[in-house]
């Protein structure tokens, strides 16, 4: 009887093992890139000439990129790339040259020009899109995507997005954009979080602002709105330099504003934006400070690092690293502005916020956050009330173009 309920047992065990494995792979999300071989796709992609909009993110759950796989399906013409370049080893703000990767032409969109050109398009009959987002409104990729989606409605070139998982879900957090800090880094009244993919950002735009380009969503399967990018099942590849993990992606979030005035957000280290500090900061008061706040899902701990280039490269910078203990109950723009606010509190004198330069008027906090009001010190309770209701109004505006629950 033991020896047949140790088999029994054994049995179990392998079932349950065999049963969440199956249970795992149905889980993973499958990309807009996974789905080229179905039949609508089909008809979309083949027979024509293909542009694709890539960078070394566009893989699919193998980590094949979409450069091969459409150039061994389809007739694949031409590259276009945005900042960061083909292989994102350019960085940030950098310009780069057009050039050419295996004898396909490849079409810089952060040089010479932003906008594909008439003789750029010439080549293509339609644009394929397959490229990873972060979330995170100040993030070039969907600027870059709304001036090709213009660009194709003026040559009548249709365009082809291959959907891929917002990282961040579908949560909408922060303010929306004021239309006077709209830049490069913000074209749209977006919230900070946006919530959207990439597919139902195009969907989005080409509505509201009458871009009205002949546009084609292929889907994913598998992703809902409460997924984060650790729940998709798929393996993350580097957006940009200095976005090298998913979870960097969501520090990203919490920093990335922080970062345009004159504290250091730990770039320059081996985690970038999981840090907040200054050389003229006292990191157990920051952290002390933080801790009587009582923010939800968020830890500290009282940090000194000493940045290899960038921000005071080479200086001790004192503050504190930021650990989300707890994701989904994080407001990330909220926690931006917390961490700004404190530092300001404590050091009103040298906490700075630097003008654009570039001959751009204005200020690089103001473009981040997308309004005036953290560099204007609007108390924090003021500025969250109004941005939940600028979240609450926009979920319903971009409703309509949703393409998951």
């Amino acid at each position: 009887m033991k020896k047949l309920l140790c088999i029994l047992c054994s049995l179990l065990i392998v079932l349950f093992a065999a049963t969440g494995f199956a249970a795992g792979r149905e889980k993973r999300v499958v990309l807009g890139i996974e789905r080229i071989d179905e039949p609508f796709a089909k008809q979309l992609l083949a027979g024509k000439r293909l542009g694709l909009f890539t960078n070394q993110s566009g893989v699919d759950s193998k980590l094949r990129s979409s450069v091969a796989l459409l150039q061994e399906k389809y007739n694949l013409t031409a590259l276009f790339v945005p900042e960061h370049g083909l292989f994102g080893a350019v960085a940030a703000g950098e310009t780069f040259a057009s050039h050419s990767y295996k004898n396909i032409p490849v079409h810089s969109l952060y040089g010479a020009t932003r906008r594909p050109t008439p003789e750029m398009l010439a080549q293509i009959d339609a644009m394929v899109v397959d490229i990873q987002d972060v979330g995170i409104r100040h993030y070039t990729y969907f600027s870059s995507l709304a001036y090709i989606m213009e660009e194709c409605a003026k040559e009548k070139k249709q365009v082809i997005v291959l959907d891929r998982p917002n990282p961040l879900g579908g949560t909408i957090q922060g303010p929306v954009l004021k239309p006077e800090f709209k830049s490069f880094i913000g074209l749209y009244e977006l919230p900070l979080r946006h919530g959207l993919t990439i597919g139902e950002f195009a969907r989005f735009i080409n509505s509201t602002q009458h871009i009205d380009c002949d546009l084609k969503v292929i889907p994913m399967k598998g992703w809902h709105r409460r997924q984060l990018w650790q729940d998709t099942g798929l393996p993350w590849v580097q957006t940009s330099p200095l976005i090298p993990t998913a979870e960097t992606a969501l520090l990203y979030g919490v920093t990335g504003v922080c970062g345009d005035s004159n504290l250091s957000v730990g770039v320059g280290t081996a985690k970038p934006f999981y840090f907040v500090g200054a050389p003229f900061a006292d990191a157990d008061a920051v952290k002390a400070s933080l801790d009587a706040r009582k923010l939800a899902g968020v830890a500290f701990r009282a940090a000194r690092f000493t940045p290899r280039y960038g921000a005071y490269q080479g200086e001790l910078v004192q503050g504190v690293e930021i650990y989300l203990t707890d994701v989904r109950s994080v407001n990330l723009p909220e926690l931006d502005y917390s961490l700004f606010s404190t530092f300001k509190r404590l050091y009103p004198e040298q906490v700075k916020t630097p003008e654009r330069g570039y001959g751009s008027k204005g200020y690089k906090l103001d473009i981040a956050l997308g309004e005036s009001s953290l560099r204007e010190g609007e108390a924090p309770k003021t500025a969250f009330a109004r941005w939940h209701q600028e979240c609450s109004a926009f979920a319903q505006q971009v409703k309509p173009y949703l393409l998951y629950k």
